[in-house]
């Protein structure tokens, strides 16, 4: 199938090697990246091999004591040029992003725009690094405290918010001076290789970034991360591929920030008002076709509500339009590949086989790509595989429960901490539940609650460390404490 000229020129116009000390390269090898919507193959990217990731770190640590050196206000204000820069290129980035990753346009402007306010935040907060001074308690001497730049950063994104886990990482390491290697996912590095481009165009010195797509991802981090000039780790993915990053990061006593799967409970209280739960709802599960660490995971709905409810979602559901991002008027893209759609069917299946109802949904469509959709389902058992399991899909679950203790108890009974919702008209029941919910992050009335200003993280399986707000640039600095004699 012939690729689009509006769109081939954009591809045509997106880089495509391994971008190391301000230079884009070739690499021996070369990997396709694919439409799934279409299953077309869209262009070769650079395959970057073990020498590659060494040359990026090389790069990285070649840069590291000047870009250190850098005035935080120049920093801040590279990444101010880049916020602007993301702002005027949106179509473009945003087209290109639902290209390779599915979801629709409107959706993928919406990620640019989030992943562009990542650079204006720790733009304004370079200049916010600060120590502190004062007597030691006793009167000998004086206490200083510093905070610089970590070192050298490796940075290893997701396919599903291609821009955002992306600038996410990359403005708090420009912000704090640190230097750094991006591996961006194979299924997307289309949009990750135009934003280095972006920041290339915002004055961003040789070095300071190196992107290394790769589809040979632990060949080429590995190395890395035993090089003991390699200061910190951060990671967006699997929880199974964290806890292996992480035992490989213990030798080197890596700083590590591991943001990882989730498991989130959508907790209907017998009080909340119904409509607004569904609406936000719809907002919980469907962001990004489903194929999110935040997305809702488990509706634990009060007895009396679950009729109610389970219908109301399952009509709005239902009348989302299933379609190429590209097209216009699609709600619902395609899941990012046929392995995706395989895990989504067989845990619709089993929960069938358990005796849940299908209210909308369920059966794979016809025709090319990785389509899934919309779907919901009642009366769901929680010996069934998705009470336990990511779906990252577009897959609503529903589960019963009698009363609060038991349905902030299911809520917190899995291995995962991320987020989780509930809805209530109740305040001294909402401050319970943000209490007593085993996450490390609460949408209290609220199905969207992602924001550059606010910390992002999990407690248990689901990470370590915090990205974004005040917070997000502390996970690149180190503190250092001198005595300081009269």
């Amino acid at each position: 199938m012939d690729i689009h000229g509006g769109e081939r020129r954009l591809l045509d116009a997106t880089p495509k090697g391994l971008y190391i000390a301000g230079r884009w390269r070739e690499a021996a090898a070369s990997f396709p990246v694919e439409d799934p919507a279409t299953g077309r193959t869209l262009c070769e990217v650079a395959d970057a091999a073990p020498e590659d990731g060494r040359a990026a770190l090389d790069a990285a640590c070649a840069a590291a004591e000047s870009w250190a050196a850098t005035a935080p206000r120049e920093r801040g204000e590279i990444l101010r040029r880049a916020y602007q820069l993301m702002v005027d290129r949106t179509a473009d980035l945003g087209r290109l992003m639902t290209l390779e990753m599915g979801k629709s346009i409107t959706e993928s402007e919406g990620e640019i725009s989030y992943a562009a306010e990542f650079f204006r935040w720790f733009a304004e907060e370079a200049v916010r690094v600060a120590g502190r001074y004062g007597r030691e308690p006793a009167g000998g001497y004086r206490i200083l405290t510093t905070r610089g730049p970590v070192g050298s950063c490796l940075l290893i994104t997701p396919w599903n918010f291609p821009a955002a886990m992306g600038t996410r990482k990359i403005a708090p390491a420009i912000a704090a001076g640190c230097t750094m290697i991006m591996k961006p996912a194979a299924l997307t590095p289309l949009t990750m290789l135009a934003v280095a481009q972006l920041l290339e165009d915002a004055g961003l010195p040789p070095g300071v970034l190196n992107v290394v797509p790769t589809t040979s991802a632990a060949a080429v981090t590995g190395p890395l991360l035993d090089d003991p000039r390699l200061r910190k780790l951060s990671f967006t993915g699997s929880t199974e591929v964290g806890r292996d990053l992480l035992r490989r990061a213990a030798g080197n006593l890596l700083r590590t920030s591991m943001e990882l799967g989730g498991n989130a409970p959508f907790v209907v209280f017998e009080d909340a008002d119904v409509d607004h739960a569904v609406e936000q709802a719809v907002i919980a599960k469907m962001r990004n076709i489903g194929q999110s660490c935040v997305a809702a995971n488990r509706f634990l709905v009060a007895r009396p509500l679950v009729d109610t409810f389970a219908h109301g979602l399952a009509d709005r559901m239902g009348r989302l339009r299933l379609g190429p991002g590209t097209a216009p008027g699609s709600d619902v893209g395609p899941l990012v590949e046929e392995k995706a759609r395989t895990k989504v069917t067989a845990l619709v299946e089993d929960a069938v086989a358990r005796g849940a109802k299908i209210l909308t949904g369920g059966a794979v469509p016809s025709g090319p790509g990785w389509f899934y959709p919309p779907t919901v389902l009642v009366g769901v058992p929680t010996q069934a595989d998705m009470f336990r399991t990511e779906i990252f899909g577009p897959v609503a679950p529903i589960y019963g429960f009698d009363t609060e203790a038991e349905g902030i108890a299911l809520a917190n009974d899995t291995e995962f901490g991320l987020v989780s919702y509930a809805f209530t008209r109740d305040l001294s029941r909402g401050l319970r539940a943000v209490d007593r919910l085993q996450t490390g992050m609460v949408g209290l009335n609220r199905g969207l609650l992602s924001n550059p200003a606010a910390p992002f993280g999990g407690i248990k399986h689901s990470g370590i460390g915090r990205e974004g707000g005040a917070e997000g640039i502390e996970e690149y600095l180190t503190l250092k404490y001198a005595a300081v004699g009269d």
